[in-house]
Formats: C-alpha cells, sequence, structure tokens
C-alpha cells in the first residue's frame, strides 16, 4: 500500500521537490534555493560548500560556477556529486546523490545573460579558488574588466554549468519525538525508474 501523502505526495520527486522549494521561498529569510555541494578531490578528500540552485529540471538539478574552481576540477574529475537542501523554517531537507554533467551552451548563455552586470563582470574578474594579492586588487581587476568588456559582456569561457542527474534523492522531514519520516527515491541507473521506500528515522 502507498502511504506518502501530504508534502510526500506525488509520483515525481523533482515536482515535490520544485513543491517544497517553493513552500521555502515564502518563508526562508535569504536563499532557499542554497544546497551544501559535496564532492571529493583527486586524493579521495571530501569537501563541500554552499552554492545556488538555479534550475530544477524533468531529470537534473542545474548550478553555475566558475570551471577553474576547485569545486569545478572535483566535478570534472569524479563526475558525481551529492548535495543536501535544508530548510530550518519547514523543519525538511532534500538530500540528493548522482551523475555529474557540464552544461555549457545556449542554457548556460542565457542564464549568464540573465545575471546583474556586476555579477557578470565579476566572473570574468575573479580568479575563483586560487590566491588573490588583495582585495584591492580585485577591485581592480573588476573595474579593468568592466572598463574592457562594456555594458554586456558575454559568458566566459571558463564559467558555465553544472547538472546533477541523481540515482538517489532522499526527503526528510522532522517529526513528533525524533520519529522523522523519509522516503528515498532510488534507480540503479539514468534509464530505470525510480524505486520509492520509506526509512527508520
Amino acid at each position: 500500500m502507498n502511504e506518502r501523502g501530504g508534502i510526500f505526495a506525488g509520483e515525481d520527486p523533482f515536482e515535490i521537490t520544485r513543491h517544497w522549494l517553493d513552500e521555502a521561498a515564502r518563508l526562508e529569510p535569504s536563499d532557499p534555493n542554497a544546497i551544501a555541494l559535496a564532492t571529493v578531490d583527486a586524493d579521495g578528500m571530501p569537501d563541500v560548500r554552499i552554492v545556488l540552485l538555479k534550475e530544477i529540471e524533468a531529470d537534473g538539478f542545474v548550478f553555475y560556477t566558475n570551471y577553474e574552481s576547485a569545486k569545478a576540477r572535483q566535478l570534472d574529475q569524479a563526475r558525481q556529486a551529492a548535495f543536501v537542501m535544508h530548510w530550518k523554517s519547514l523543519r525538511r531537507q532534500i538530500r540528493v546523490r548522482g551523475l555529474v554533467e557540464r552544461e555549457d551552451g545556449a542554457q548556460a548563455d542565457a542564464y549568464f545573460a540573465s545575471r546583474p552586470l556586476e555579477s557578470r563582470i565579476g566572473a570574468w574578474a575573479s580568479p575563483q579558488s586560487r590566491p588573490v594579492a588583495s582585495r584591492a586588487a580585485l577591485e581592480a581587476e573588476v573595474a579593468r574588466m568592466s572598463a574592457e568588456l562594456g555594458p554586456d559582456p558575454v559568458r566566459p569561457p571558463f564559467w558555465g554549468g553544472y547538472r546533477i542527474r541523481p540515482l538517489e534523492i532522499e526527503f526528510w522531514a522532522d517529526g513528533a519525538h525524533r520519529l522523522h519520516d523519509r522516503y528515498k527515491w532510488s534507480r540503479a541507473s539514468l534509464a530505470d525508474p525510480f524505486d520509492v521506500l520509506r526509512l527508520g528515522p
């Protein structure tokens, strides 16, 4: 018997995620789309940082970054990653594990063009994850790039998106007496349908 109902109802985990994010957007004071992205480096050392989820697609989750950053090097090397979205206001979280691919085409161009001008200039000017001499040096580079690129800079060749296509998505909601509700959607490959299991708290 399928006992899933309420906030867990539905046969599409991406649609459930959209509903939860829409709820969080009405309650969270800032960045309801923040995710803690976990990767691993070439030596097997784990790494984690907050990034902003920008798109929930029919079969994937997309965010954007500098391709020369530490996270990008780790994503390109491992081709798999995990993330968690946590909303204290809702007392819920979503965990995702899956395979990684670049989004480096028209979709990335369109998203870059939608960003504020200052953010687009910053993407060109910032040597993300690499040393900078000082804040003043960084601001000077921003000013130089602003003068060079003009009012409508195109997307840098070293900046674009990543798509995580999940093999697992777990929905968690706080429950009374720590009897939390957890449902894990999992599939053996991207070509397979998801199976859904209720997990113990």
